[in-house]
């Protein structure tokens, strides 16, 4: 019998089969999850155990990487898979899983359960609620919320109260992927383990931080639930807020769940909150058009013609503190975009006097830190160093390390990382419930502003372009400008203009 019985809801779709399968199957191949546990999907499509195992053992090996395509292994692993059919939506078929989980788990499994909801979002509200009705939300449960946690700030309080109603905070994992990414926690590591760049981190060296993560697909299938979120609520509220409050926190004096998750509410707190006078000048919003062969957005699967649903963001956000007063943070999402990149980009100041001159058009330029997310990992450091011969010519040059290429440690995955991390019970990664309320409170007047203003700029940028021109004008004001990487990222990442 189970010690540990993990429910997913939403089985059947699209992430379990590309992310949380392959993630779970990794934690099995590295001896993270042990023999005892289970693995029961829960979803309406109708399977049985083996139906379902076959189903999964098919789709998971276009998901897996090679290394750890072991049949044997595989083979064990779903030999863990078990099936439920229902419809989460309906309360009454709750005491049917509940029957399910007790024979899976027999009497000795001490109610340890992970639930994981890879469900819609209207569900989010109902699955805590029907688990609670037939007694399944156990001292020993967790469980995890996909994003996006609520539509707004309304919303976001109304969903917090039913989940504090039926499980401690402890219990609950709102997860962001990004956040199980090696870059992202070494970003942590890079600045507070070493004595060189610390020191740096701050106003008096920084002139401004990028945030970027585009990618180059449209919206394919999603249209009925993208048109009603947008890029905001899809990208900018949870995974580009994180980012910035990895890069702008303060070290907490010790390190765990508690005095990390506090020091990214600080930054939240610190946003300094934009009125209706300053939207034009901090957001440019976008929608792409067709281009490079590619359709519009709104020649893409039930969008309508007329949609006002941005697929791309461009802001400019300030934190109101010591440490950053004065360092703009740009932050960007898109779709259709020349190439699929997420990373954080440090733009050191200038030398305070400038001895060297341009020659033959190169001209020193101020340090750049780049930490790259996707899609290889690692981290750029660009610096002027003297071109050998006569004189005195500067010219850029990097200092570029992957992590692919630590020692043949592998990356691991991100999801794998964090399911791992909630079924040791550490929620250090995990969004807590003042966070989501936080960001929600800056973010939510420029939601309602958009309502109460449907005429609001809203600009076209081709497919394949790196977005609206006005994206650039925004950041003129303070001479800056985005930092956009070649077209067909290669292994060593080179960047068009370091």
């Amino acid at each position: 019998m189970a010690k540990l019985i993990i429910v997913i809801f939403g089985a059947s779709g699209d992430l379990t089969k590309r992310k949380l399968m392959p993630a779970l199957y990794s934690l099995f191949y590295t001896k993270r999850l042990n023999d005892d546990f289970a693995i029961l999907g829960a979803s309406r499509t109708t399977y049985s155990d083996e139906s379902y195992r076959e189903y999964i053992n098919k789709e998971m090996y276009h998901f897996l990487d090679k290394s750890l395509q072991d049949k044997e292994k595989i083979d064990e692993f779903i030999a863990h898979l078990y099936y439920k059919s229902m419809d989460p939506a309906e309360e009454n078929q709750y005491a049917s899983l509940k029957d399910k989980i007790d024979t899976l788990g027999g009497a000795h499994f001490n109610g340890n359960i992970l639930y994981y909801l890879s469900t819609p979002p209207v569900l989010y509200g109902k699955i805590p609620l029907y688990l609670r009705s037939v007694g399944l939300n156990t001292k020993e449960s967790r469980i995890i919320v996909e994003k996006p946690f609520g539509y707004n700030l309304e919303s976001a309080l109304a969903l917090n109260k039913i989940y504090e109603n039926v499980f401690d905070e402890h219990q609950i994992y709102r997860i962001d992927h990004f956040l199980g990414k090696e870059t992202a926690q070494n970003l942590l590591a890079f600045r507070f383990a070493n004595g060189v760049f610390e020191p740096l981190w701050n106003r008096n060296y920084i002139d401004y931080i990028e945030v970027t993560a585009v990618e180059n697909l449209g919206i394919g299938d999603r249209g009925g639930f993208y048109d009603k979120v947008g890029a905001l609520r899809d990208m900018v509220q949870n995974h580009l807020i994180q980012l910035v409050a990895l890069a702008a926190m303060e070290p907490p004096a010790i390190f765990n769940a508690d005095t990390f998750r506090n020091e990214i509410v600080k930054v939240y707190d610190s946003l300094k909150p934009l009125t209706e006078i300053d939207f034009n000048d901090h957001i440019v919003r976008g929608q792409y058009t067709a281009g490079h062969y590619k359709i519009g957005y709104r020649e893409e699967k039930g969008i309508p013609e007329d949609s006002r649903t941005e697929t791309y963001i461009a802001m400019r956000l300030e934190i109101g503190n010591w440490r950053w007063s004065g360092v703009p943070f740009y932050i960007r999402t898109g779709k259709q975009m020349p190439t699929k990149v997420t990373e954080i980009v440090v733009h050191f100041r200038e030398t305070p006097h400038q001895m060297f001159h341009c020659s033959k058009g190169n001209c020193p330029k101020a340090n750049k830190l780049i930490l790259r997310l996707q899609p290889n990992e690692g981290i750029v450091l660009s610096l002027g160093l003297k071109v050998p011969g006569s004189g005195f010519q500067i010219k850029n040059v990097t200092m570029a390390f992957d992590y692919n290429q630590l020692g043949g440690i592998p990356m691991g995955d991100a999801y794998a990382r964090l399911i791992d991390d909630c079924i040791q019970n550490d929620p250090t990664l995990f969004t807590r419930s003042d966070a989501v309320e936080a960001s929600w409170r800056f973010f939510d007047p420029i939601l309602n502003y958009w309502q109460k203003h449907p005429e609001a700029p809203l600009y076209g940028y081709p497919a394949g372009t790196w977005g609206p021109l006005e994206s650039e004008d925004m950041m003129h004001y303070h001479h800056a400008e985005w930092t956009n990487p070649c077209k067909n990222l290669t292994d060593t990442d080179k960047y068009c203009e370091l």
